[in-house]
């Protein structure tokens, strides 16, 4: 990992490490990270946020699969953030090609700040295979396993 990165780190940095942009990155801040091994990051979900227009209308809820698709991107920040410092101006991308044992315990509103935890469980050639996991307050409200494979692009 290149030891000069500092954190908490901010949408800028973030938006340097992920190709996501607005509507669609759904990590907001890094607040620590073990290279190689697990990240935390944090997503303020906003009542603004676009997706709550139409679900649902008079009760606001943050899909569950944006709430994956928040720990895959904090998995992607989590490798990314894990490269040797000759490696980590070539931007990779990944792609996540697998969902298994998901779960969703609780839902996720306005005012909710998302914490998330994604470990790496194991690199497998071109692939990593995370174990993520969503809290609000403390409270778990999503887990899953997430596949993801690098792709060209």
């Amino acid at each position: 990992m290149n030891e000069s990165v500092a954190l908490p780190l901010g949408v800028s940095a973030i938006e340097a490490l992920l190709p996501h942009r607005y509507p669609f990155l759904l990590v907001d801040r890094v607040v620590a990270i073990e290279a190689g091994r697990l990240i935390r990051a944090e997503k303020c979900v906003s009542f603004n946020e676009p997706f709550f227009q139409g679900h649902f209308p008079g009760h606001p809820v943050m899909p569950g699969v944006l709430v994956v698709e928040a720990m895959a991107q904090a998995g992607g920040l989590l490798s990314q953030l894990s490269l040797p410092p000759e490696q980590a101006r070539a931007r990779r991308r990944f792609y996540l090609v697998r969902i298994d044992k998901a779960r969703f315990s609780r839902m996720v509103v306005p005012g909710d700040r998302l914490e998330l935890e994604v470990m790496l469980k194991r690199n497998i050639r071109r692939m990593a295979l995370y174990a993520g996991t969503a809290r609000v307050d403390g409270q778990e409200v999503a887990c899953a396993e997430l596949l993801c494979a690098e792709g060209g692009g």
